[in-house]
């Protein structure tokens, strides 16, 4: 990540994580949601980059965390102004004979990667 402050004020505001433990002077920063989603956030530091790096970051990867509702992250992105990747909508994913329904939607934070929050439907008989 390029500018911890920024991510923080990102993850922790609209996105509902909080600081578990943090290295300021490192740059790092460990985040938890109530429901257990753990982010390790970790200032660029030449260490594990396995290729040059250019923005958007993370292309090609989205990273799923589940939430017990959208509604409140929704409404503050949408307090903020902060554009959604893909808007919430619900989808279908089969897993053998049946399958497992989310309402989602799809952000990039402040470096670009993707986030893709969703919120369990349930399962039902794959069509």
């Amino acid at each position: 990540m390029e500018n911890i402050a920024a991510s923080l004020d990102f993850w922790c505001g609209p996105l509902g994580f909080r600081i578990a433990y943090e290295r300021p002077e490192n740059g790092f920063a460990y985040l938890e949601r109530p429901e257990g989603a753990q982010v390790m956030l970790d200032r660029r530091n030449g260490h594990w980059e396995t290729g040059p790096l250019e923005r958007p970051l993370g292309r090609g990867i989205n990273f799923q965390i589940k939430v017990a509702a959208l509604a409140p992250i929704l409404a503050a992105l949408e307090a903020r102004g902060w554009p959604l990747f893909e808007p919430a909508h619900e989808v279908w994913y089969r897993v053998g004979a049946e399958a497992v329904g989310c309402r989602q939607l799809l952000v990039q934070d402040p470096d670009g990667y993707l986030l893709r929050f969703m919120e369990d439907l349930g399962w039902r008989p794959a069509v």
